[in-house]
């Protein structure tokens, strides 16, 4: 007879997207990431139901607790168990090594910015009328040499990479109090 270990398969991306479209289990996966060890199921009941409700965790009423509590121990925690996310024993619940492998599906872009591929886009149009305006010989090259030109385009580039970087580092989820 096959263990529950042994019956887990690794999730498919159109499992993962599943998983991932609850907002309730992407709570549950950056408490646990951000703790960073095993959690207790009324913790993380706590915290989830106080992101949900935009309230302190002191502030949360059992009533409301409960309601989380047991929709994470009837659905939710089971179904990212069996996705082989995190490790579920009806009182503590710790990610497994697959959940890191979650961060390229969670590209997160506050609502209030570009997405970094738009914003690219725009460099390279940038870069691209800068470079062709030297190779026309349109854009003056007597106080920016042609090498001042293609260093700041690179420079753009560079900078915007950087920020970037930090910017997704800084939004992925467990790394900052409040989920994304």
């Amino acid at each position: 007879m096959a263990t529950q270990a042994e019956t887990r398969s690794d999730p498919s991306q159109g499992e993962i997207f599943d998983l991932l479209s609850n907002q309730r289990r992407r709570y549950a996966i950056h408490y646990c990431k951000r703790e960073d060890e095993p959690v207790t199921l009324g913790d993380l009941a706590e915290h989830v139901a106080a992101w949900e409700l935009d309230k302190e965790v002191d502030e949360i009423t059992s009533a409301e607790r409960k309601r989380v509590y047991t929709s994470l121990q009837q659905t939710h925690l089971p179904t990212l168990e069996r996705a082989n996310i995190i490790e579920f024993d009806n009182r503590t619940i710790e990610l497994t090594d697959e959940a890191a492998e979650l961060e390229v599906y969670l590209d997160i872009v506050p609502g209030d910015s570009i997405p970094w591929g738009v914003y690219y886009l725009g460099l390279t149009v940038i870069g691209s009328v800068v470079m062709g305006g030297l190779w026309l010989e349109v854009i003056p090259t007597e106080t920016v040499p042609e090498l001042g030109w293609a260093t700041l385009v690179f420079a753009l580039f560079a900078v915007s990479a950087v920020v970037h970087v930090v910017q997704n580092r800084r939004m992925r989820l467990g790394e900052i109090e409040r989920p994304p």
